[in-house]
Order: structure tokens, then C-alpha cells, then sequence
């Protein structure tokens, strides 16, 4: 309610007000949306309005970077915390059982993850923390990870950063989106014919 308020009573800047304030701020700009968007990949909200916004205010190359950086940055710690946290803390917190990622996860390794992060069934931070409880390694985790999230990423940035010249670019992101979006509706509803499916 508070921040609705907010919304409507406060004047928003404009986008290149915006830029130029990002600009003002120089490193400190980059390095306080890293940890901002880092911190916020700890909690089950959406982040991808904050790629948007970070293809808006640093444009597509240096907000690719940075978004990329970041949500690398917080799938790690999600993974090393859900560890230390245990499964009970984790199952509260993300809603998940850790039982489902771990038998998404375990059997395939790295091609699951790639798998869940390119065609998200599960969400973003529900696996990060669960993923830190199941047999998956480390490694499996952190590589499947980094090229998974590589396109979802490249197509919220480009539309951030070239949405508002709606012209090939923003097209071509809005495209990727809309294809990745009707996969992972495929594959979810694929999941659950499997699992009403009853054993022979």
C-alpha cells in the first residue's frame, strides 16, 4: 500500500534523468545494483524487472555484465546458504520441496540444470537454495547455471535497453522471451501428464 503510494505521489525521472544519475554515480552505481540485485535473488521475488531496468540504465553491454554478475552472484550464495540453513528452513522459506528439485536435478546433473535455468520449471531462487541440499555437485551447479541463464538474460537486457525504440532489436528479445515462456509451459505441462500418469 505504502509503496503505491509512493508511486503515485512521487514524480518519477525520466529515463535519461535516470542515466544521468547512474552516470553521476560512477563504479558505485554498477557495484551497488550488483549487490542490490544480488540480495534480492536471495528472496523469492521477480528479478526480472531488474534486468529491464538494467538495460534501461547502463545500457545492453555494460547491464549484461552486470546482471550477469549479479545472478551468478546470488545463485552461489543461495546454494551454499541453503546448506548451511538445512531443508526444513529451505522448504519454509521457498515453498519447494527439495525432494522434487533433487529428483529434477540429481539424475541428468549438469543438463538438468541447464535444463531448469534456460526452460524455468522451478523457480529461480527456489532451485538455488534446494540445490545446495540435493546430490548435485558444485561444479554441475555453477556451469549449468552460467550457460542457462545466459539467454533468458541477454533477451530482458536487450529489451530494457532497446525497448523504447521498439525496432529489431527489442523484437528479437521480446520473440526469445515469448519462445522460452511457451517451453516452459510445455515442458511443465508435459511434467505434470507424467506425474498423474499412474505406474503400470
Amino acid at each position: 500500500m505504502a509503496a503505491t503510494v509512493v508511486v503515485l505521489t512521487v514524480p518519477i525521472p525520466d529515463v535519461e534523468e535516470l542515466r544521468a544519475l547512474v552516470e553521476q554515480a560512477g563504479w558505485w552505481g554498477p557495484v551497488g545494483f550488483v549487490a542490490g540485485y544480488a540480495a534480492l535473488t536471495l528472496a523469492p521475488v521477480p528479478k526480472n524487472v531488474l534486468s529491464i531496468a538494467a538495460g534501461v540504465l547502463f545500457g545492453f553491454g555494460p547491464g549484461l555484465v552486470i546482471v550477469y554478475c549479479a545472478a551468478l552472484l546470488g545463485a552461489s550464495v543461495a546454494f551454499w546458504l541453503g546448506r548451511a540453513l538445512g531443508r526444513d528452513a529451505v522448504e519454509k522459506f521457498t515453498g519447494t520441496r527439495v525432494e522434487k528439485v533433487d529428483a529434477v536435478l540429481s539424475k541428468r546433473g549438469f543438463p538438468a540444470v541447464v535444463g531448469v535455468r534456460l526452460v524455468p520449471v522451478l523457480p529461480f531462487t527456489a532451485i538455488n537454495y534446494s540445490a545446495g541440499l540435493t546430490a548435485l555437485g558444485w561444479w554441475p551447479y555453477f556451469l549449468g547455471t552460467m550457460l542457462g541463464i545466459l539467454p533468458g538474460t541477454v533477451s530482458f537486457l536487450a529489451l530494457g535497453a532497446f525497448g523504447l525504440e521498439f525496432g529489431w532489436p527489442a523484437q528479437v528479445a521480446t520473440a526469445a522471451l515469448g519462445v522460452l515462456t511457451l517451453a516452459g509451459l510445455i515442458v511443465a505441462m508435459r511434467s505434470r501428464r507424467r506425474n498423474r500418469t499412474p505406474d503400470v
